[in-house]
């Protein structure tokens, strides 16, 4: 997951209003997202190389997410997949803060990651590059693959599109879903400096990527009412285009339900 845009308590109908886009290479393993079939309560997709998630959400409304931090300069070598930190919770009963709390203690021993895990008591962040884990107040976020809010351009680029459409009270599912469909690059004077080549740095400013070997390979969409109820889109690439679309509905506890 490369580029998350997110409003959390500022919409008069939606509680939570979460937009996502996943970058991989296309040769690597995964299935859209699904119920998992030895966690039939995890609504995810999942990297079959590693047995992980980069998105989800289960039957009692407990949502996470995960980047990855991108440090071309400093890469660190045999780190525990990122895709576990999701999976983990999403599986288990405790609670995001509780989660977050313990995960202090070993959080080095991932590869670089940005966390973004919800439940009824509040939405939280978390890194292990530096940047002290907290709980999230009502606001529009951004995380790509540099801490919470990097102005990168691309980020800056979706949280001003969705500012823009929470204006409006009665919400568009296809104009949110157009915010991450953008293919247009940076200028190369905006471009973030990650330590990785001029032209990755090119390829990967766009929301919406495609090349012959990597790009965007799902889109996703979570729109969650003050009651729980919560529609979830999601759109499947390749190399070639849109694959694959799918929609699910749930009744859960809803994030931040116990801030109000």
């Amino acid at each position: 997951m490369c580029l998350i845009t997110f409003a959390y308590q500022s919409h008069p109908e939606y509680s939570f209003i979460l937009l996502a886009n996943r970058d991989e290479f296309y040769a690597r393993p995964s299935q859209s997202m699904h119920f998992w079939q030895d966690h039939p309560e995890v609504l995810a997709g999942r990297d079959l190389e590693q047995g992980g998630t980069w998105l989800g959400i289960n039957q009692t409304g407990r949502f996470a997410a995960v980047t990855n931090y991108r440090d071309g300069r400093n890469r660190k070598a045999d780190g525990i997949t990122r895709g576990d930190l999701t999976r983990s919770y999403l599986i288990k009963t405790e609670g995001a803060g509780g989660y977050i709390d313990r995960l202090e203690e070993n959080k080095n021993l991932y590869g670089d990651f940005n966390l973004l895990l919800g439940d009824r008591q509040g939405l939280y962040y978390c890194s292990n590059r530096g940047e002290k884990s907290r709980a999230l107040s009502a606001g529009i976020y951004g995380m790509s693959n540099a801490l919470l809010d990097t102005p990168w351009p691309k980020l800056e680029y979706a949280k001003a599109k969705l500012q823009a459409l929470l204006a409006n009270p009665t919400l568009s599912e296809s104009d949110l879903i157009e915010i991450m469909l953008n293919p247009s690059t940076a200028r190369d004077e905006h471009l973030p400096d990650t330590g990785v080549s001029l032209e990755w740095e090119r390829l990967l400013s766009s929301c919406f990527i495609q090349a012959e070997n990597y790009g965007t390979r799902a889109t996703t969409l979570i729109l969650q009412k003050p009651s729980g109820e919560t529609v979830i889109t999601e759109l499947s690439f390749d190399q070639h285009g849109k694959t694959e679309q799918k929609t699910f509905a749930l009744n859960v506890d809803p994030i931040g339900a116990n801030q109000e």
